[in-house]
């Protein structure tokens, strides 16, 4: 019989132990943080309706979806974590308490081309806080308190968090007589950093159809930068000429303002006129998060206000704020800059126990008193030699290996070997697990900057 060559699809991302560790360690501390504001986990199917998942409209999104047919059904794969939100507190409403806070960490899936550092399959991480008919400013404060808190934890520290408001933006496109073509506009000013004012400038006036004074008033107007303060400042000089813009002004100044209340540095937060996000569902403040010494890997973070969650699903407002991570993506392009920490014990096990004895008694009965003392042990039971069990422990990076021969038994004790110096000392159970826990090191942060 041939064997079939076996394959991972394109787009796909399996990892090797160690890696897979650390990202589970970046999911582990992304769920503790989340936690620690009062966000409860939620899981959504990854198969809906095709109904249901694409009631917004196709477009793009359709062009993209995984979409079948199982007997008479009409089902695709959830390409975002936002629309089965939505489905799920339209379905819930009456069952939730509002303000609803929830984060979600799961597989999406969109069937774009496959290229470097970006998958079909992918790994988002998503908060949002739902409101029933208003959601208050705070909220809006409190995300980039928690992006702070999130990369701080996972070992960022050259990282900035970009502000802005689209109200400003709304009611700076009205003051220029340009509200109907806002969206193409914001769009645009969306790619500076990718292609830079200049080119931009082209695009308004050939793409959106301005004059060069107005392309040149909006590039001005993005332009405005300095201390939070000093753009604040300057945004007061266009108040009283529009109540859009008036309001936004007034949201995005609360926000900078509680901001240091919640703890966020002020080189980690900055006010950016050219943050506009490129979903139109916005309609408040916007967040980019960028790493300063690695600008381009782009966005890390990114999310905002929006005032109708489920409108497509209920007839009630259900405004909210919410961010996501593209886990996946950020994984795999840290890995690439060597920025994840080597250091980090990835070893399945704490400790690996060796029988030395016929009778495995007493090794399961260690093994066992050192798991109750919450320290992860492996026996090894395979039938090898020494040299290779101790390879198996090395391989693996296992820091500690407990012996158990004829003489540790009949003492009551064990002996205990430190793999990375060499050190080898006869202890009793209790005394193991103690020295075991004060040598263990979690080698710091999954992230190191270089």
């Amino acid at each position: 019989m041939a064997t079939l060559k076996p394959r991972t699809l394109s787009g796909f991302m399996e990892l090797l132990p160690a890696p897979q560790v650390q990202m589970e360690r970046m999911m582990e501390i992304l769920r503790k943080t989340y936690s620690l504001y009062g966000f409860t986990p939620l899981d959504t199917p990854i198969i809906e309706s095709s109904e249901v998942l694409l009631a917004k409209g196709g477009g793009e999104t359709e062009k993209q979806i995984y979409r079948f047919q199982k007997g008479d059904s009409d089902l695709s794969l959830r390409f975002d974590l936002t629309v089965p939100l939505a489905k799920y507190v339209a379905i819930h409403y009456g069952e939730l308490s509002f303000p609803f806070r929830r984060y979600q960490i799961g597989k999406v899936y969109r069937g774009e081309r496959a290229q470097r550092g970006r998958f079909r399959e992918f790994y988002q991480a998503d908060i949002d806080i739902i409101g029933d008919g208003k959601l208050d400013i705070l909220n809006e404060a409190e995300i980039p308190a928690i992006i702070y808190k999130t990369f701080s934890t996972l070992g960022l520290r050259r990282f900035q968090i970009r502000v802005n408001n689209r109200k400003i933006l709304n009611g700076f496109y009205a003051m220029q007589g340009l509200s109907e073509r806002a969206g193409d506009i914001m769009r645009t000013v969306d790619k500076l950093d990718k292609i830079g004012a200049e080119k931009v400038g082209v695009l308004l006036t050939e793409d959106c159809g301005l004059s060069a004074e107005q392309a040149a008033e909006i590039l001005k107007f993005i332009a405005i930068t300095g201390a939070n303060a000093e753009v604040l400042s300057a945004l007061e000089g266009y108040r009283g000429r529009n109540e859009i813009f008036d309001a936004g002004l007034d949201e995005l100044t609360a926000v900078t303002r509680y901001l240091a209340a919640f703890g966020v540095p002020e080189e980690n937060f900055a006010v950016d006129l050219t943050i506009a996000r490129g979903l139109d569902y916005y309609t408040g403040t916007v967040y980019e998060t960028t790493m300063l010494d690695h600008p381009e890997i782009g966005s890390i973070c990114s999310g905002g206000r929006y005032d109708n969650l489920a409108e497509y699903y209920i007839d009630k407002q259900l405004p909210g704020v919410g961010i996501s991570i593209g886990l996946t993506r950020l994984f795999y392009v840290l890995g690439e800059q060597g920025m994840l920490n080597d250091a980090l014990n990835t070893a399945p096990a704490d400790v690996l126990v060796l029988p030395m004895t016929q009778d495995l008694g007493p090794a399961i009965a260690a093994a066992t008193a050192l798991r109750e003392q919450g320290i992860r042990t492996q026996i090894y039971g395979e039938q090898k030699k020494f040299k290779a069990k101790m390879s198996y422990a090395d391989k693996l990076g296992i820091p500690y290996v407990i012996f158990l021969g004829e003489d540790e038994i009949a003492a009551g004790k064990c002996s205990v070997k430190t793999l990375a110096t060499g050190e080898q000392v006869t202890l009793t159970v209790e005394e193991a697990a103690a020295k075991i826990r004060a040598g263990l090191q979690s080698g710091g942060t999954v992230i190191v900057e270089k």
